[in-house]
């Protein structure tokens, strides 16, 4: 098959395991911990369009937006206003480096309250905020949870779920940062409504309900087998293990991971470990696969759609009602990968869905270019623009089942025990790193880039599918702890692979799929 792609992984055992009550319960908590992150994806955006709020903190930008002959492209930019919402990232970046010790020495469970706990006192500072210090002070301790939650929680799913399952469950985290954001674009259409600065307080200190909701589901969790033998419960881990599979026949993938856990214990270091050969296709995906998440553009979207419809010339209520809607379709396209990832594989949804976004954005950018051209100024049509609505929801759509949540999902299950902390931080700090690069360019880089903006965003999208095609296996409904196999078996990867990491011959592992 072109692209390395291996449908059946030699010498990969196939756990299938029923659905039992314990795990549904415990990964429906665990996966409360992308609520947060959803939450402030929603809210800033919102708020940033906010007359009260842009009056009390950032009167310059108030003026421009206010300014009838303002070119239309440049109405909202300010690098002040953009740190407003980016500083989060630039914290969950660093967080997140941390994060990979707690969540390996003391738990994944720990690491998600952590998350929580910063993240409530954080929405305090913003909900409360007097001046900007406030506010990016705020902004900062949102980051900090961010970077806990966004670091453990996909693992805890991923090594909670059973592997026939696996897709399906980790994908919850992603149902919940979607759900996180429509929740907040409904709380923001009502609150712009409020007259005075009480609409924005009430949008940004509300945060503290999703925050004690992780913390909360956090202390009541148990941890994941592969933690509680890493740090040395392995008796409380068999019993875990038999808890969730629902059988006392799981002595295969207990040995799986007692042979992983033996195995990471000879690793002191992750962090140099995870730069040698053997690891090289871990870190490559660890650190393109968010690289590419956020230059699809998804965030340009879900940061600043209420400003993005505004600047198409919807009023401050249309804009966030707008907003909503292409919400409300993501959430109820997330559910597509959810119930079709560890059926249909990763790659068939990551290929479909670059191509659907790729022709919706090239789309998206001629017609705003058709409308405004180079100078940002005209008026567009309510039917173009409502036909513009509609290829921004076919474009969320094509990103709600696929680099959505395998943005998450692939990254956090292809790592062995040794590296998988490290490697989960990395993921989650590319991604944090990129999140706050195109926040904070965005609104810039539509003031001088001006329609050219989609295209730019598209180039990376046919990239990032050819990527895709060429260099991820298929990793559906193999164990966690034998993912080597499919590296292995891979065109490309396998030659950094070696024999001994997979217990069978080379010649075996070499075979290749037709």
């Amino acid at each position: 098959m072109a692209g390395g792609f291996v449908s059946q992984t030699p010498g990969v055992r196939n756990f299938n395991y029923k659905l039992t009550p314990k795990v549904f319960v415990t990964c429906f908590i665990g996966a409360f911990g992308g609520l947060i992150f959803g939450y402030d994806l929603g809210i800033s955006g919102g708020v940033t369009q906010m007359e009260p709020f842009l009056e009390e903190f950032f009167p310059y930008v108030y003026k421009k937006m206010k300014n009838a002959h303002e070119n239309e492209y440049c109405r909202f930019d300010s690098q002040l206003l953009t740190l407003f919402t980016s500083s989060l990232y630039l914290a969950a970046l660093v967080s997140s480096l941390f994060a990979s010790t707690i969540t390996r020495v003391f738990g994944r469970k720990w690491s998600m309250f952590l998350g929580g706990f910063t993240f409530f006192i954080g929405s305090a500072f913003n909900g409360f905020a007097q001046n900007i210090a406030m506010l990016l002070i705020g902004r900062i301790l949102l980051g900090f949870g961010v970077g806990f939650a966004n670091q453990s929680v996909p693992v805890y799913l991923s090594e909670m779920a059973p592997p026939n399952l696996r897709g399906a469950f980790n994908n919850g985290f992603q149902v919940a940062i979607i759900f996180g954001i429509v929740v907040a674009t409904i709380i923001n259409y009502f609150t712009a409504q409020l007259k005075g600065n009480i609409g924005w307080r009430i949008s940004l200190g509300l945060a503290c309900v999703p925050a004690m909701m992780i913390m909360i589901g956090a202390l009541i969790l148990p941890d994941t087998p592969n933690s509680l033998i890493e740090r040395g419960f392995t008796e409380d881990a068999k019993k875990m293990l038999q808890s969730i599979r629902g059988t006392s026949e799981v002595d295969e993938e207990f040995q799986d991971l007692i042979d992983a856990s033996e195995e990471s214990k000879q690793v002191k270091h992750p962090w140099k470990n995870i730069m040698l050969p053997r690891y090289r296709p871990q870190l490559i995906m660890t650190c393109f696969i968010p690289f590419f998440q956020q230059l699809t553009g998804i965030n340009v979207i879900t940061f600043y759609a209420p400003v993005l419809f505004q600047t198409l010339g919807f009023g401050s209520k249309a804009s966030l009602l707008s907003a909503m809607v292409t919400g409300i379709i993501e959430l109820l396209c997330t559910f597509v990968s959810v119930f079709t990832v560890d059926r249909f594989g990763r790659r068939v949804l990551f290929l479909q869905g670059g191509i659907q976004m790729l022709i919706s954005q090239i789309a998206i950018g001629v017609m705003i270019g058709v409308k405004f051209g180079t100078v940002g100024t005209g008026n567009i049509g309510k039917t173009d623009a409502n036909l513009i609505v509609a290829l921004i929801c076919i474009y969320v759509a094509g990103f709600a089942w696929s680099w959505g949540p395998l943005g998450w999902l692939v990254p956090s299950e292809i790592s062995p025990l040794e590296i998988r902390s490290a490697a989960q931080a990395i993921n989650v700090a590319v991604n944090m790193f990129f999140t706050f690069l195109v926040a904070q360019l965005f609104l810039t880089m539509l003031c001088h880039m001006k329609f050219g903006l989609f295209f730019f965003f598209a180039v990376f999208v046919f990239i990032m599918t050819i990527f895709i095609y060429l260099m991820l296996p298929e990793t559906k409904n193999v164990p966690i702890e034998e993912m080597n196999r499919v590296w292995k078996a891979h065109w490309f990867w396998g030659r950094f692979i070696p024999d001994e990491a997979v217990g069978v011959s080379a010649a075996e592992m070499q075979q290749k799929s037709v």
